[in-house]
């Protein structure tokens, strides 16, 4: 009969989080599981067929804690803006993770635009309610302003960004009102058909 594992999963997985949490996703390996959790590698073995197995469950554990930040910043007034800010927030007190999440492919697909989607999914129905816009309207201002959310978390995490918070968020909000304002007072932005040479001629003039 084979010994009992002194660590369970989820302790198993919390110790890989603080490897990578420390290290980044590709320092996670058997020894240095093993290491953090002061045992040998046959422990890592018996609780994951496979190191990818363990990184498979902290890449889901990083989701859950990012989704805890999009939660609180849906509870905070204007929600999109404090989902922005707390996607923010998420690049600077978890750079590591941040870099699991949205800089790091996985099985071949793009990981920016999965995980673009799966925000989309979590503040698709707040956008609706507090903006007045229609679902694929909410979707096109949605994918714009994150365009401009994730460079500025991308600069942080590669400690390129110059800007502080404050900054940051009239940044958000500068980008947010223009781009509400487009959409909403310019037939034909959204598809974009309209005619750009005459909406800028005309912004010109004022």
């Amino acid at each position: 009969m084979a010994p009992r594992n002194k660590y369970t999963r989820g302790e198993m997985i919390e110790a890989a989080m603080r490897v990578v949490r420390e290290h980044g996703i590709d320092a996670l390996t058997a020894k240095a599981l093993a290491a953090e959790l002061g045992v040998s590698t046959q422990p890592v073995f018996t609780c994951f067929h496979t190191i990818e197995e363990a990184k498979r469950e902290v890449r889901v554990a990083a989701e859950q804690i990012y989704d805890r930040y999009i939660e609180e910043g849906l509870h905070m007034t204007p929600p999109f803006y404090g989902v922005g800010m707390q996607y923010i927030r998420f690049a600077k007190e978890e750079p590591e993770l941040y870099r699991l999440l949205f800089l790091t492919p996985t099985n071949g697909t793009n990981s920016f635009m999965a995980a673009l989607g799966h925000s989309q999914d979590l503040v698709r129905e707040s956008l609706k309610e507090t903006y007045h816009m229609e679902t694929a309207t909410a979707d096109r201002y949605f994918r714009d302003m994150w365009f401009v959310v994730h460079g500025l978390a991308t600069l942080i995490v590669t400690d390129e960004c110059p800007y502080t918070e404050q900054e940051i968020g009239a940044i958000l909000t500068g980008f947010s009102v223009s781009l509400c304002k487009a959409i909403k007072e310019i037939p034909g932005f959204e598809e974009g058909t309209f005619d750009r040479d005459a909406v800028f001629a005309e912004l010109v003039k004022k």
